[in-house]
């Protein structure tokens, strides 16, 4: 699942926050990057982070939620790419990492 951020800060904010209640096993804050995007009516050019988070299928909704709630922004990108393989010992520990306590 991916997000991106207005500043490092609030994408390290997102990151750490949904590992420590294990929504994400992990999450990786990249940036910045340079943004071009069409917003309120024009085209716009931006610095962004992106943030990735690492779950599973079991957890996703609840970490949508957790990124939509806890997000600078209004209405915040919030995507994800559905794993179809990893190595059996990856998958695993993504299971243990996101379960509940």
């Amino acid at each position: 699942m991916t997000t991106a951020t207005p500043d490092r800060e609030s994408g390290e904010k997102l990151a750490g926050s949904a590992v420590a209640a294990r929504l994400a096993g992990t999450a990786q804050v990249i940036g910045p990057v340079t943004s071009f995007f069409w917003h309120l009516g024009e085209s716009g050019k931006g610095e962004e982070f992106n943030v990735t988070f690492k779950t599973t299928d079991a957890r996703y909704a609840e970490l949508e939620a957790h990124i939509i709630a806890n997000h600078p922004w209004d209405k915040p990108e919030v995507t994800a790419v559905e794993l179809v393989r990893g190595s059996a010992d990856y998958l695993a520990w993504a299971e243990e990492s996101t379960r509940p306590c």
